[in-house]
């Protein structure tokens, strides 16, 4: 495996030898290991000082279920702190199969001109580009298919990103041409001050993966792919319902954040739950369940049309419905799928839009509930750059206060997902103390908040709720580094073999004598890594609370956030 080293400011390239430190690092703890020890904490996300980093999963390209994950990290024009996003695609297997252990972009080139960068089995090649500047992802990922053929991979950033716009994210081509995303924290405004519009991936006579004990890795993998097929949640309700499922799930449990997170229940649920989307997509002729990348068995992705039976999304995500349906207390699925569509287009993250929506109709730039005039202020604004366009484009917080709005639902300046703190108390938690702003996806308690996965505690009371939530942050960051998709921790956290398994694909394939607890001991670095990055970036343990109106109740449940600072900082008491 190798490190390809591209500086942006020659326009040079050179292939490095992976550190011993690094060998067992992947993706999250790979980019933000990279990130802490090669980008000034204190500089400008946007200026030549941030590096942008790739790197696959520790299980990438191999027969590992879901392990196809593309981890990219640098310092955030959102948050101002350490960044992770990852995504699923067909990126992460092809670099692995090149050995490429990771991408390291530095610099920002001299001049106007605009890059694209061709990966292969001799190296990297850097190209001025011209075409598809000002062009849509979808029509990026068109053009580059046609031109080199279906087996390319591509990583692109659409218009928002050449705005350079703090929510923007980078696009990955998924398996079906369609698309993914590296969706939080302004990632693609960091791949746009780099001026690279596209990345293109040829993995055409590659090295692959070496894996040294096959016959182990092989009996592991089979356990582990048993396992998570096996699980009510992995196996049963995500391939047939998606994540969309748990719209009914958490509006029965009052945790649904309805119109900025004034309630925790919307009267317009049955519209837009899993349930009526699948009855939607199956009368419309499309595909209820697929997986984001080759090797994927959960298969919670799927294809909606429109009522003409022709392609308008995929990756019909809950937090998505959510933010756009219940946050702005919209109740078509049409017009939903039809905004998710052109975030995917322009290249912009829908969780962070949502909630500068939220705050839009706080400010009276719209009402609330009108979703078709939400879907024209992302075609006619933000696709377009302009003024209006420019601050939605910039999420949540920035739109609050260039309207004076106060009642903005983030943390470290990021816009807070689809569960109410107050009535889902673990995830509070998270999204108060990760590393990277409100983030559900760093710690899930709706495992044992909700779906009573890893054990029972109860959503709406404080008593175990920071363990919890510490313990799955430390457990994300090591799945994220493996590459892993965050869907298999309910089989790994109900079932030990599965677990197991997972340590032994990792020990077979690089030759480790890793424990379980050696796993969550790495887990546990690359939060203190990421943590001591944002502190030396400026951050304290005051960045880690809610926003103060989450003191108020919401309905049902009429609970309240409760924790005290003194509380949340022990989260980090490891």
């Amino acid at each position: 495996m190798k490190i390809y080293r591209i500086n942006m400011s020659n326009l040079s390239f050179v292939a490095e030898e992976v550190p011993e430190e690094w060998k067992l690092l992947g993706g999250r703890g790979l980019t933000s290991v990279i990130v802490a020890k090669e980008v000034d904490p204190t500089c400008h996300p946007l200026g030549n000082k941030n590096k942008l980093v790739f790197a696959p999963g520790l299980l990438a390209g191999t027969m590992a279920a879901n392990s196809g994950r593309l981890s990219v990290g640098a310092k955030s024009p959102l948050t101002g702190g350490i960044k992770e996003s990852n995504s699923g695609g067909t990126a992460a297997q092809r670099l692995a199969k090149l050995g490429v252990k990771a991408l390291i972009i530095e610099d920002i080139p001299e001049g106007d001109q605009w890059y694209s960068l061709h990966v292969h089995k001799d190296g990297v090649k850097i190209k001025e580009e011209t075409e598809l500047l000002g062009k849509g992802n979808y029509e990026v990922i068109h053009t580059l298919t046609s031109r080199y053929g279906e087996n390319t991979g591509v990583i692109t950033i659409g218009q928002a990103g050449e705005y350079k716009m703090s929510a923007s994210n980078i696009s990955v081509k998924d398996p079906k041409g369609h698309i993914r995303s590296l969706g939080r924290g302004g990632l693609g405004a960091v791949m746009s001050s780099k001026r690279i519009k596209y990345i293109t991936l040829d993995d055409n006579d590659g090295k692959g993966i070496k894996i040294l004990d096959k016959e182990t890795f092989k009996t592991a993998a089979q356990i582990f792919n048993k396992g998570l097929l096996s699980h009510p949640v992995s196996g049963n309700a995500l391939p047939k319902y998606g994540t969309n499922v748990l719209v009914n799930i958490l509006n029965e449990a009052g945790g649904l954040p309805t119109k900025n997170f004034r309630m925790g229940q919307f009267e317009g649920t049955e519209k837009i739950c899993g349930e009526t989307m699948y009855d939607t997509i199956m009368s419309r002729k499309g595909d209820p369940t697929h997986g984001c990348h080759v090797g994927c068995v959960i298969r919670c992705s799927q294809t909606y049309n429109d009522k003409d039976n022709k392609y308008l999304t995929s990756g019909f995500e809950y937090e998505t419905i959510w933010g756009f349906g219940a946050g702005c207390t919209v109740d078509d699925l049409d017009i939903i799928a039809n905004i998710d569509q052109i975030c995917d287009d322009i290249g912009i993250d829908t969780i962070e839009t949502a909630g500068a929506m939220m705050v839009a109709m706080e400010a009276g730039i719209l009402p609330w509930g009108d979703g078709l005039g939400m879907l024209k202020l992302f075609t006619e604004e933000i696709k377009e750059g302009t003024y209006l366009g420019r601050i939605l484009g910039n999420g949540a917080d920035f739109t609050g206060k260039a309207f004076g709005v106060t009642r903005i639902p983030t943390v470290k300046h990021q816009s807070m997902p689809a569960y109410d703190p107050r009535s889902v108390k673990g995830i509070g938690v998270t999204y108060a103390t990760t590393t990277m702003g409100a983030d559900h996806t760093a710690g899930y308690s709706v495992t044992s908040n909700v779906l009573n996965v890893g054990g029972r505690i109860d959503p709406l009371a404080k008593e175990g709720q920071i363990e919890l939530s510490r313990n799955l942050q430390i457990a994300t960051a090591a799945i994220d580094s493996a590459g892993l998709c965050i869907f298999t921790a309910f089989a790994i956290l109900d079932y030990e073999p599965v677990s197991h398994a997972l340590i032994d694909m990792i020990n077979a394939e690089y030759g480790s004598n890793w424990s379980v607890d050696d796993w969550f001991n790495m887990g546990r670095f690359v939060l203190k890594t990421e943590r001591a990055f944002n502190q030396a970036a400026g951050f304290t343990n005051k960045d880690d609370r809610l926003p103060e109106f989450f003191s108020e109740p919401v309905p049902p449940h009429n609970v309240t956030w409760d924790f005290t600072g003194e509380e949340l900082d022990q989260v980090y008491n490891f």
